[in-house]
């Protein structure tokens, strides 16, 4: 267990090499000037070429990425290009809004997603044909567009839940929680479907195995059976999709942030591409990874517990 987790961590440093490289790829294909953007239409061409050289932004794209690798090396990722504020403490700022969001859209894929396909595998008929249908639109219909149905129906229509804002858990966990109610709905319908039928599968077979014929004929209740037996076999594969339907939360905070109009990562995430502040932007791409590298070291954890074969491995 300990070797893999080990291996895990050495290959947090190529994909945040692989990531960076491929931001600053994209960020020198995106049309536009950094520096004429930040002095304006009306600025004479010596002074943008100036502010470039000040900037480094005349070097070639392979050289201003060593000279930001070498400084993020030493726990310096550069400062903003428009308002010259650290990213640290931009990303800072940031972070309780997305690891709010993602974290409050996991447990309710994982408590709703795990529930409903247990039911669905026990009682089957109409409670999975609805599963199925659900799954189908959850699948097909893209989360912006659930996120600005979800604002139509219960923010403007019905004016249950606010439309957009946050609401910092210092200020109190209900209306915290209140706050996030749409965008975590939103945000975590497609990977709740996933997990139901992925869980409703598994169940299934699990039900028809013949150490639990063997237990219900030794007298042995139907509760044990589904807790101790059942679920435990039927939560394995039912944990690779919730680890995906994680990092899925953590990419759509993306177009979720900004249809709430919440402050987090994903929502600057955009702000940034649009202002090419690369630096800011570049701050972003590697905290996104290392999140995503810790969902799936949780992944691998889960399955040691719930698998001995992994552990002795």
């Amino acid at each position: 267990m300990i070797p893999m987790l080990v291996r895990r961590f050495v290959l947090v440093i190529p994909m945040i090499i692989v990531v960076s490289v491929i931001m600053f790829v994209l960020a020198s294909l995106v049309p536009g000037d950094q520096a004429r953007a930040i002095l304006g239409e009306t600025a004479t061409p010596e002074a943008i070429a100036a502010l470039r050289e000040q900037l480094g932004l005349n070097l070639p794209w392979y050289q201003q990425y060593l000279n930001w690798a070498s400084s993020a090396v030493r726990g310096d990722f550069g400062a903003s290009i428009y308002s010259g504020e650290p990213v640290v403490s931009i990303l800072a700022g940031r972070f309780p809004v997305t690891a709010s969001l993602a974290l409050l859209s996991t447990l309710l894929i994982a408590v709703a997603g795990i529930s409903l396909g247990l039911m669905s595998a026990l009682r089957g008929g109409a409670v999975g044909r609805i599963l199925d249908a659900v799954s189908l639109f959850g699948l097909a219909v893209p989360s912006f567009a659930i996120a600005i149905l979800l604002v139509s129906l219960f923010a403007v229509t019905v004016r249950i839940f606010p439309a957009t804002g946050y609401t910092p858990i210092e200020n109190g966990v209900g209306p915290w929680i209140w706050a996030l109610v749409l965008p975590v709905i939103a945000l975590s319908l497609g990977g709740t479907t996933l997990v139901a039928k992925q869980m409703r599968d598994s169940a299934k077979e699990s039900l028809n195995k013949d150490f639990v014929r063997f237990l219900r004929a030794n007298g042995v209740g139907e509760a044990s059976i589904l807790i101790r037996h059942v679920l435990k076999n039927a939560a394995i594969p039912s944990i690779t999709i919730l680890g995906i339907g994680a990092v899925a939360a953590l990419t759509g905070t993306v177009f979720i942030e900004n249809v709430f109009v919440l402050p987090g990562l994903g929502s600057l995430a955009t702000q940034v591409t649009l202002n090419h502040d690369l630096p800011v932007l570049l701050g972003v791409g590697v905290l996104f990874t290392l999140i995503a590298v810790v969902i799936s070291l949780i992944v691998d954890l889960l399955y040691g517990v719930l698998n001995p074969k992994v552990r002795t491995a």
